[in-house]
C-alpha cells in the first residue's frame, strides 16, 4: 500500500504552499539613459524606441 498522510492537512496549509510557486515578482526597472523614463534591461525603451544609443524603433513621444 502506498503511504497516507496521518493527519488532513487543512485547506488553508495547502493553498498557502501551493501558492509559493505562483508567486509574481517585482519587475526590475531601469531609467533609459536617452529619456529617463522607466524600461526593462535590455530593451528598447518603449518610450523613445532607443537602445544602446541608437533608434531602433520609432518611439511613441
Amino acid at each position: 500500500m502506498p503511504p497516507v498522510p496521518k493527519k488532513k492537512h487543512p485547506r488553508s496549509y495547502t493553498r498557502h504552499r501551493r501558492s509559493r510557486w505562483m508567486r509574481l515578482e517585482a519587475k526590475q526597472l531601469v531609467p533609459c539613459p536617452n529619456c529617463g523614463q522607466p524600461k526593462l534591461p535590455h530593451r528598447v525603451c518603449p518610450h523613445c524606441g532607443y537602445y544602446k544609443g541608437r533608434e531602433v524603433v520609432e518611439g511613441q513621444a
